[in-house]
């Protein structure tokens, strides 16, 4: 992983057009509002032809008076943005903190806090996404549902040495079937708030209800009503573990402990005797002979890319005051950047075009992801993407579909011909976990193999009936033995649920399970080739 060191700025370039009080709205002339935000249906009344979207979008130009001081640059359509700029507008799934006075005093810690991530880092990866919405190259994008404080003090960093190895083992398999090269991205380091469908939830078979768990970075996984209580302490927390992740995989990467010279040390302990074990060390054989033959040859086998994997972190924008604490402005290029991590995403719930989550999104420079669901309407893709990538930069914007096994040919077409006629360059990424949730009898949350495996497959065949390309897979992973996900070669049973399930909110599939579908994926791709 490279460290490129940049330089930020905590004092970024403030605009004039900040310095009033009031809210503007430019169009011919200016025009004084009340309303702290564009109304939800001016927003919505946009006609639906992009043209017209864009042309709406560049005159409607809306500052707001900032809930705090702000600083801020240009962006898409004239208009103001800055890192707090999204407190001004709607915003869901955001905790209320019950201390105001702790919550500020966090965030003010946090914006002295050295950035997780650079900003050279960042625009590395955009490149490597770039190529992948260029069909040459791969993305394998996977990690925990949400990083947990416990699980991180239990295993001592064991966990995430293993989900690395894992993901390095999956991107060999791809690499080897697919013949592309495999950006490697881990949904580590930052993964600690969770969306919820319900504000309320009650214990396994239980009458109590309380308020919802959102992830260690905001509340308890304990069901009781103290540990539920909204706490900006854990953001802290959550910081300072995050540091030691990113820290522990730049060792990993950068100190040759998954050299392609060494492959076959690069194998989690457990998976051995597993029939996908075997099978990887059958690969392990042929990459070994390659690497041999080359060296005989005369042919350099041991560059940096053999021996140094590149390997980038991510996860949900979901918590603001976070995301916002930790954004910082690039001297050399005049951008923000979110330095929590080299890729962020924008969920299901929470990417209206017109509120908060977006709003943050598109004032940072980092490659985004935008979670496309069932409910996605077509229109509202185009306008997002509008609103994230006006300039349609390769690279910039990755769009995970997730929509459910047998329910692929509704809604992928869509997406893909819209998108397609708008001459947009995206990464199309298949996530064929979240529409994939069941509950057991037990009262487990589970996902079946076989649901999963179907998505996949119909996500590829979607786009080869398309002439797109299917560019990347997204998933809830580890590197543990977890029981968590029913099926798969080894055949998890339901009844077998209780006896490893370690995930405070959505299930997994464990490294068995994951490095099956990496093997399965390989072959599908390679038949087209």
């Amino acid at each position: 992983m490279p460290l490129c060191a940049f330089s930020f700025c905590s004092n970024p370039l403030v605009s004039k057009k900040l310095q009033g009080k009031k809210t503007i709205v430019e169009s011919s002339h200016l025009v004084e509002r009340k309303t702290s935000f564009v109304d939800s249906a001016l927003c919505s009344s946009f006609n639906s032809t992009r043209a017209t979207r864009k042309n709406a979008w560049s005159l409607i130009t809306c500052v707001a008076t900032p809930h705090k001081k702000a600083t801020g640059v240009r962006t898409a359509g004239s208009k103001i943005w800055s890192p707090d700029s999204w407190r001004n507008m709607p915003i869901k799934q955001v905790p209320e903190y019950p201390d105001k006075d702790q919550l500020e005093a966090t965030e003010n810690r946090l914006k002295k806090a050295l950035p997780l991530v650079f900003s050279g880092e960042c625009r590395r990866l955009k490149e490597q996404l770039a190529r992948v919405a260029r069909g040459e190259a791969f993305v394998l994008h996977g990690g925990d549902c949400a990083e947990s404080f416990s699980e991180f003090e239990r295993y001592g960093g064991d966990n995430i040495k293993d989900t690395f190895t894992l993901l390095i083992q999956m991107s060999i398999v791809l690499m080897y079937g697919l013949r592309r090269p495999v950006v490697k991205i881990g949904r580590m380091a930052g993964q600690f708030a969770k969306p919820r469908s319900s504000p309320y939830e009650k214990a396994k078979n239980a009458e109590l209800e309380l308020p919802s768990y959102r992830g260690d970075m905001i509340n308890g996984p304990e069901f009781n009503a103290e540990a539920r209580i909204p706490d900006p302490n854990r953001m802290v927390q959550a910081y300072h573990q995050s540091t030691a992740t990113i820290n522990l995989l730049r060792s990993l990467a950068g100190g040759g402990f998954l050299d392609l010279n060494r492959i076959h040390d690069i194998n989690l302990q457990f998976v051995n005797e597993t029939p996908q074990g075997k099978r990887f060390l059958e690969y392990a054989n042929s990459i070994s002979d390659a690497l041999a033959f080359m060296k005989s040859c005369g042919i350099q086998a041991d560059s940096p890319n053999t021996r140094t994997p590149e390997f980038c972190v991510s996860h949900e924008a979901l918590l603001l005051p976070y995301e916002e604490s930790l954004t910082r402005y690039d001297e050399e290029t005049g951008k923000y950047y979110a330095t929590s991590g080299h890729f962020l995403w924008v969920g299901d719930r929470t990417r209206q075009p017109d509120c908060g989550h977006v709003e943050f999104l598109r004032g940072i420079d980092n490659p985004i992801g935008i979670k496309c669901g069932p409910s996605l309407a077509t229109d509202d893709l185009l306008r997002l993407l509008d609103i994230l990538d006006p300039e349609n930069e390769p690279g910039r914007i990755t769009l995970i579909v997730r929509v459910g096994a047998g329910r692929v040919a509704e809604h992928l077409p869509r997406f893909v011909e819209a998108v397609h006629k708008e001459g947009r360059q995206v990464v199309w990424s298949c996530d064929p976990m979240h529409g994939n949730m069941e509950t057991s009898k037990s009262g487990y949350k589970t996902r079946r193999f076989e649901n999963i495996l179907a998505e996949v497959k119909e996500f590829y065949e979607i786009h080869r009936q398309l002439d797109s390309y299917p560019g990347g897979i997204h998933l809830e992973m580890t590197g543990q033995n977890v029981t968590e996900c029913i099926g798969g070669m080894m055949e998890l049973e339901e009844s077998q649920l209780s006896q490893r399930y370690e995930s405070p909110c959505d299930p997994r599939l464990n490294a068995s399970q994951s490095l099956e579908l990496a093997f399965l994926l390989s072959e599908l791709f390679r038949k087209s080739l």
